[in-house]
């Protein structure tokens, strides 16, 4: 399954007999068949009909919007599952204490255990931050010793905290000195490796989202992440055991040179990625991303069995009239484009 990323100014995208064709200024430039299609991300100026949205979300496309210069995501989700059985058992769960805090430990042990492993995998690639790698594992291993003995979700929330100045620290140790990497900040990010991480947080979150709107949950009811307004906090609580592959892609970005410090700007809004910096980061994140996918699927299988484990796995919405994806792949219905972003920065 393939994402689309459309990410340039005066786009018209239309559909056409199971098509998208994209327009730049009235030329036509691209075709791509939704078959293969699973989420959308749209960032520019794009224009395109309401009747659009409804193909896609008859077709259980996700749409995903990136507004303004942070790139802040609104969702637009397909259709939703048919049974409502496992939301319903969801909303319970979401009162008990007891479950809560016991989703919520698992989900900071997991977390804390991805981080310490690949910090550990970090410290023959960079001998000279040894060292630095070796405290910080020491201090997320105190930190997870210390889980079991959290007696609520507030106290949990102080060792992740713990954990993550201890992480952050170690990984400094690794990053490009002209990065200017100190600490994890955000809102705005204030370096490019923060604007890195926030913006491949913010697609991981908005795929995690549209996952969990397909396996019959809600995003927005958590468990570690309590209900808030405005945000979907179960997809904040999946996201924190795929947290530590998503700062892998982000070094690897730097680590390469894929990105180096002269595709950001500064500005008002913070640190962020410039136009040509976005094109390299898209093509990247396409790649990385079907690790990303499977993670933050077992965790959507892992928490529906738990939520209702009497009920059936969940499985993605796949509507029965959509052609196989394996009978055309992406490469062979794109037209003059890339399903991975129309060029990527389409």
């Amino acid at each position: 399954m393939s994402t689309l990323f459309v990410d340039r100014r005066d786009i018209e995208l239309e559909h056409d007999d199971g098509a998208l064709v994209i327009r730049d200024r009235g030329t036509r430039i691209g075709t791509v068949p939704l078959a293969p299609i699973t989420r959308v991300f749209l960032r520019g100026s794009v224009t395109l009909r309401t009747s659009v949205l409804g193909h896609l979300g008859e077709r259980g496309i996700g749409v995903v919007i990136l507004s303004g210069r942070k790139g802040q995501a609104t969702l637009f989700f397909g259709r939703p599952h048919n049974d409502a059985r496992l939301r319903v058992e969801q909303c319970r769960r979401s009162l008990d204490v007891s479950f809560c805090l016991a989703y919520a430990r698992r989900l900071v042990h997991r977390k804390l255990e991805g981080q310490h492993q690949w910090l550990g995998a970090l410290r023959d690639p960079y001998p000279r931050a040894r060292y630095a790698l070796t405290q910080a594992m020491r201090q997320l291993q105190d930190q997870q010793s210390r889980l079991p003995r959290a007696v609520d979700l507030d106290s949990l929330r102080g060792q992740e905290g713990a954990a993550a100045c201890a992480y952050f620290d170690g990984l400094r140790a690794v990053l490009p000195a002209s990065l200017g990497f100190n600490e994890r900040n955000r809102r705005p990010p204030r370096d490019p490796f923060n604007a890195l991480l926030s913006l491949t947080y913010t697609l991981t979150h908005a795929e995690t989202a549209l996952a969990l709107h397909a396996a019959g949950l809600d995003p927005c009811v958590g468990f570690y992440h309590q209900i808030s307004h405005a945000r979907e906090s179960l997809a904040c609580d999946v996201m924190e055991a795929v947290r530590p592959l998503a700062d892998r892609f982000c070094l690897e970005l730097v680590a390469r040179q894929t990105l180096t410090s002269e595709h950001f700007g500064n500005s008002e809004a913070g640190c962020l990625l410039g136009k040509a910096g976005r094109t390299r980061y898209y093509s990247a994140y396409e790649d990385h991303a079907p690790a990303l996918r499977r993670a933050i699927q077992e965790e959507v299988k892992y928490l529906a069995r738990h939520v209702a484990p009497e009920l059936p796995e969940p499985s993605a919405y796949i509507a029965p009239w959509i052609p196989s994806p394996h009978s055309q792949t992406p490469e062979e219905g794109v037209d003059n484009t890339d399903s991975r972003g129309a060029d990527s920065s389409t």
